[in-house]
């Protein structure tokens, strides 16, 4: 028989994942999966670790100590980098800072996390993949197939716009303008920025064909434009899910390709087409408006501009007088998450 304080908990958490984060913190689908696979993770700590039972789970598992041991337990067992670590320590912590919320004897939990350090992050540079090895990529899925048709829609998607995995994810049918001479679609990006990102010609084509087969060809539709195949059309498709689509392609088109990295992730896609836009002239301004990002620094950076390439990058943005003009860049139940009513991690 459950005690108080693990039922207690187990109403907090269903009550911070489906009324409060959703709806008061207003966070994205993608944000409150990290959140929920964040909670499913320490269950998961707290079973195989500490060995509790969803029963006995109580507010001290939450401490200072156990926080610690957790992190140290996804970075030996499961094997987490350090970035990801960071991650799920900052989803936790905003749990407890929504428990903090309802109940001030629980001030001292959040207190306590944010006294948890955060693991170092190495730089790591985000590799871009050719334009050779985008085509193999793109050329293998079997568009005879429904599956085929969605997947290189899918990365034709990500590829074309250079939209963060996150925001294509977001995207509703409705959100998409496929008539008139110019074809867009408007994204929603960080801190909530709308943007509008245009369409080519033959992402239209993929897109015309791909709405007809999994929306009816309804332009109006509020569903998800890629959504779950086992939760239906008003739950978006993960970034797991695109993440294991991409390398089943990636490995077929290494064959074909060696420029297609087995690697690969969603990321490389986004970073891909800015980095082809670069080469082929496109001014650097623009390239930061459609990347979404808040200040050319970022995009630089983001870039991994070298001194060499900086005026060259530079150069996009002037003109003869301009140029004249001093630079202004530098370059560089069964289970605890059964019990808290979310889904167990394997």
């Amino acid at each position: 028989m459950k005690n108080q304080e693990s039922i207690k908990i187990a109403k907090l958490v269903n009550s911070w994942l489906i009324d409060y984060a959703p709806s008061i913190k207003a966070n994205s689908q993608n944000t409150i999966r990290s959140y929920e696979v964040t909670l499913a993770m320490y269950a998961k700590f707290l079973e195989d670790e500490v060995k509790v039972s969803p029963d006995s789970v109580s507010l001290k598992h939450f401490e200072k100590d156990y926080v610690e041991a957790w992190i140290k337990w996804l970075k030996t067992v499961r094997k987490n980098s350090n970035k990801t670590c960071n991650h799920r320590l900052s989803c936790l912590r905003a749990f407890l800072q929504y428990l903090a919320s309802k109940e001030y004897a629980y001030n001292y939990l959040y207190i306590e996390s944010c006294m948890v350090p955060r693991s170092k992050e190495p730089t790591v540079r985000v590799d871009s993949i050719s334009l050779s090895g985008i085509k193999a990529l793109l050329m293998t899925p079997n568009t005879k197939t429904k599956i085929g048709l969605r997947d290189l829609t899918l990365m034709a998607f990500m590829y074309d716009t250079a939209a963060r995995v996150g925001e294509v994810l977001s995207i509703k049918v409705c959100d998409i303008n496929l008539h008139g001479a110019k074809s867009f679609v408007r994204v929603i990006g960080k801190r909530s920025k709308v943007r509008t990102l245009y369409i080519t010609p033959q992402l239209k084509t993929y897109l015309l064909a791909y709405i007809k087969e999994y929306h009816d060809g309804d332009p109006f539709s509020t569903n998800f434009l890629f959504y779950s195949r086992i939760l239906g059309k008003e739950t978006p498709m993960t970034q797991e899910a695109v993440n294991k689509m991409l390398k089943k392609y990636a490995a077929i088109a290494h064959q074909r390709c060696p420029d297609v990295p087995s690697n690969i992730h969603c990321h490389m896609l986004r970073h891909s087409k800015a980095t082809h836009w670069l080469d082929a002239g496109m001014n650097l301004l623009q390239i930061s408006l459609l990347l979404g990002h808040a200040n050319l620094n970022a995009t630089m950076i983001y870039l991994d501009i070298t001194t060499d390439q900086e005026s060259k990058a530079l150069s996009t943005l002037e003109n003869k007088e301009q140029r004249k003009t001093r630079k202004m860049w530098k370059g560089k139940e069964a289970t605890i998450a059964a019990s808290w009513g979310i889904k167990d991690i394997e």
